[in-house]
């Protein structure tokens, strides 16, 4: 379970690259030449999946690896784990139906939550210890 923090973080690596790879191809079916990044709305939403996912890894994986630090390893692995599971439901779901990404978006959230909490507690822990 102590290493179930770095399998997170490889497939996490994993989901950056399909979500690249799904906005390169994207490009090429829909004809939209880089730099531009509107277009077609298939291409828009794998745009959007993309960075809102980049955007949710900037935070999670320090929260991810802090919760571990600080005696979460575990736990933090399983949060991580629901978190992946919801980025992953949520970039399906929105590359179909923008509106249909709610529920994947929320499990994300629920595991990023869960390793603040840690990563909270177990910070605030080792500065009460010294």
């Amino acid at each position: 379970m102590t290493h179930l923090p770095a399998l997170v973080t490889l497939l996490t690596i994993l989901l950056l690259f399909g979500t690249a790879w799904a906005v390169g191809s994207a490009r090429s079916r829909y004809g939209i030449k880089a730099p531009a990044t509107s277009g077609d709305p298939a291409f828009e939403r794998a745009y959007r999946v993309q960075m809102n996912t980049l955007e949710q890894t900037v935070m999670f994986l320090p929260t991810l690896w802090l919760a571990a630090q600080y005696g979460f390893g575990g736990w933090a692995g399983i949060a991580g784990l629901v978190w992946l599971a919801g980025r992953v439901w949520y970039a399906a779901a929105y590359l179909k139906d923008a509106a249909k990404r709610g529920p994947g978006f929320t499990l994300a959230s629920a595991g990023w939550l869960a390793l603040l909490l840690m990563a909270g507690f177990g910070v605030a822990r080792a500065l009460v210890a010294g």
